[in-house]
């Protein structure tokens, strides 16, 4: 377990290093979902540097792709990518753009960006492995903003009725998006009872409980004849006190104070 929050610490710093050199970024719901994704990409994929570039492992596709930063992040923590790379994002001439490109980067399994079709991607991915009887498991990543497009959804009816169990939706649901909190928006909840109305078995978790994650992870790859959904509550900004649900950071950098603090906060030092 120390092991794992160690990554999660790296993971955050190297969060705010991209956004801060970009001046520019997404970095509260890149924050939101670091342990989610630490867990699931060094205990639950089978991802690594021998089989990044083929299709005999699990996938991974942000389907959130504003979250960006997490992802470069994560493929950093993990060794795919070169950590002198990061602080590259967004600029000329880098692969590492504001949304991640697989043509680009090794590691991204999905070029994602606009909402809803990442999922719609990961559904078509798992009814692949399917058809081919390819044993490894898609994963997907979706805010719960995103979940006001109605593509999901059409997503989600085709993964039920394809009985994909192979495919495992992680919900960031932090409340908020760019225009504030998401019931003042458009009302996407219920969500738990609208996921189970379209065919998913759902774990509900806290999504920053590094046990709970694992166990979550671990239930959903038992569950038969359905997909799993994931919903996991957490804390738009999580780790930087100033930004924690706060709507404006959803897509603002910091500033130099504001970057030295939240390294400070993080374990980190500033560069």
């Amino acid at each position: 377990m120390e092991e794992l929050i160690k990554h999660t610490r790296h993971i955050r710093q190297n969060i705010l290093r991209q956004v801060y050199a970009a001046q520019s970024g997404h970095p509260g719901g890149s924050l939101s979902a670091v342990e989610l994704l630490t867990v699931l990409y060094f205990q639950v994929m089978d991802a690594n540097e021998r089989n990044v570039d083929t299709l005999n492992r699990d996938r991974f596709v942000l389907s959130k792709g504003h979250a960006s930063p997490l992802l470069y992040a994560v493929l950093a923590e993990k060794g795919l990518l070169k950590k002198n790379e990061l602080t590259g994002f967004r600029s000329l001439d880098s692969k590492l753009q504001g949304h991640p490109n697989m043509r680009y980067v090794s590691g991204v399994d999905m070029s994602t960006g606009s909402l809803g079709q990442g999922i719609s991607c990961a559904v078509g991915m798992a009814l692949a492995n399917k058809l081919d009887q390819n044993p490894h498991r898609v994963y997907v990543l979706i805010g719960d903003g995103e979940c006001e497009e109605g593509q999901v959804w059409e997503a989600c009816m085709a993964a039920a009725h394809y009985q994909l169990d192979n495919l495992c939706v992680i919900l960031d649901y932090n409340h908020l998006q760019i225009d504030g909190n998401i019931q003042d928006v458009i009302g996407p909840e219920p969500f738990r009872s609208k996921f189970e109305a379209f065919g998913f078995y759902v774990i509900e978790i806290d999504g920053h409980d590094l046990t709970a994650i694992q166990s979550a992870f671990e239930q959903a790859k038992s569950v038969k004849g359905k997909p799993t959904l994931i919903l996991a509550h957490t804390v738009k900004g999580k780790g930087v006190s100033f930004m924690e649900n706060e709507a404006g950071w959803h897509g603002a950098a910091p500033n130099r104070a504001q970057y030295d603090q939240a390294m400070k906060e993080l374990g980190g030092e500033s560069e």
